[in-house]
């Protein structure tokens, strides 16, 4: 017989269970917890075995489970924690819970999909609206510049840039030769690009890139382009939520062969181009129909979104509760693969480990197990002579548990040798105390574990949310006490 000093007795016994009534007998045992049930057919492949398709169907809804929690969690919403652990739910309601789980995961990922397409478009018209007003604000204060840069003579070109940082804006600076011959040759009105044949490509780069942007361009277009930066306001990406910094572009030059170069330039560093008409009545038109598109997209935007968290919102009432089931079904059809199937008797037949002193309690699971599944067939157990080593067990309860475990984590004792956890109860603390010797910080753990213990019963209802605040605290209170 055990006691508090030595591991407790255990047998090895037989079960012979009917098929009809295996799941639930196993089922009543794992609720229990006072079982070690041995392969019985250690040389069949985990592939070959008789539930491996019901133990990948438990790891496609646990999948799905954790993906609806992940989203859960983004959306920073509570999920709901039962009172009280919900047991294996039967084999017929594994098609149900399967069927809900699909259906769930599949309109939160279409709606998820939606949003997150609704959301890019909604930045796209975003900076495109933003790129169309500073192109014309560019425009209108830059028709001198551009003028003297790209239609004066040769010693108008471009040299080296230098940046300049504006009113906002970064722009390059010509040399003094070009400076000179820009003021001396007047300026043009807007009117006029289309008369010099002046182009001009407008799009959007990430800010971190628009030095190397700058004279990769002007590389290779040997200075004959003239470039302005402008920065836009921050906006969010859709996909990881974070602020994107860009700055908008605006490129003018002559001839299909800068165009072409430019275009590749923009390519090879990811920048977003985007086509801006070249007279002011045809912008002020696109600016009007993107304000339109950009407020119908909001409303759409915002009731996909309203969709989405109603949808989280009848998840995370029951998100726990198939957590439970989904955990108990996987591990009873696990239990189930340890045993040895005989098809002739439709019998399923296999071997345990459980302490003597827990045999009646056995054999009433068994039974409540055979009459949850209305069978009349009892399930057997059979007590085998011990063919190896039987497995340490130390039965502890929530003062003694904590200490069990720091000695289990140095070594477990051999069965039936002297235990050293009711010793360390008294041990630990001296030692831990004789090596720190603080009495400040030792009375305010006392406390804080008083605490714990005091409280015990409120903080298990919300066990969940005290694993993830203070998990370790928890579980080792009597320790720290």
């Amino acid at each position: 017989m055990g006691s508090i000093f030595r591991s407790e007795d255990m047998q090895l016994s037989q079960l012979i269970l009917h098929t009809d009534s295996a799941y639930n007998c196993i089922a009543q045992l794992g609720e229990l917890g006072i079982v070690q049930i041995r392969d019985a057919t250690p040389d069949v492949n985990a592939f070959q075995r008789k539930f491996v398709d019901e133990v990948r169907r438990c790891d496609e809804m646990e999948r799905k489970l954790r993906y609806i929690e992940g989203e859960i969690v983004k959306d920073n919403m509570s999920i709901f924690e039962p009172d009280e652990v919900p047991e294996a739910p039967p084999p017929r309601e594994m098609l149900d819970l399967e069927t809900t789980l699909d259906k769930l995961d599949h309109e939160l990922r279409e709606v998820t999909y939606n949003a997150e397409q609704l959301q890019k478009s909604y930045m796209e018209l975003t900076e495109l609206k933003m790129v169309l007003r500073l192109t014309q604000l560019m425009l209108e204060h830059n028709t001198l510049e551009v003028n003297a840069s790209l239609t004066g003579a040769e010693d108008v070109l471009v040299e080296v840039p230098e940046v300049r940082e504006s009113h906002g804006y970064i722009e390059l600076l010509p040399s003094d030769d070009f400076d000179v011959g820009f003021r001396q040759s007047g300026g043009l009105s807007s009117t006029t690009y289309r008369s010099h044949h002046i182009d001009f490509i407008a799009g959007t780069i990430p800010r971190d890139r628009c030095l190397s942007f700058e004279r990769i361009l002007w590389r290779v277009s040997h200075g004959n382009v003239y470039l302005r930066f402008a920065d836009l306001e921050p906006i969010e990406d859709p996909i990881t939520g974070q602020k994107l910094d860009k700055c908008m572009f605006l490129i003018f030059f002559q001839g299909e062969q800068l165009r072409s170069r430019a275009e590749k330039v923009c390519e090879g560093y990811h920048a977003t181009i985007y086509a801006c008409p070249d007279t002011h009545e045809k912008r002020q038109a696109m600016l009007l129909d993107v304000t339109s598109r950009r407020e119908d997209l909001q409303m759409v935007l915002n009731r996909t979104i309203e969709h989405r968290a109603r949808v989280l919102e009848s998840a995370a009432d029951r998100l726990r509760e198939w957590f439970y089931k989904v955990y108990k079904m996987k591990a009873v059809y696990h239990s189930l693969n340890l045993f040895n199937l005989d098809v002739t008797t439709k019998c399923m037949i296999g071997e345990c480990w459980s302490a003597v002193s827990d045999l009646d309690a056995v054999k009433m699971a068994l039974r409540r197990g055979m009459e949850l599944s209305n069978s009349t067939l009892q399930p057997i157990l059979n007590r085998l002579p011990p063919t190896e080593q039987p497995p340490t067990f130390h039965r502890t309860n929530k003062l003694t548990a904590a200490f069990q475990a720091m000695v289990d984590s140095y070594g477990v004792a051999r069965y039936r040798e002297v235990n050293p956890a009711l010793f360390s109860v008294v041990t630990f603390p001296f030692l831990f105390a004789v090596m720190f010797g603080d009495a400040g910080h030792g009375f305010i753990m006392f406390l804080i574990a008083l605490s714990l213990v005091l409280w015990e019963k409120k903080l298990i209802v919300s066990y969940h949310i005290v694993l993830a605040v203070f998990c370790k605290c928890f579980v080792t209170r009597f320790v720290i006490v």
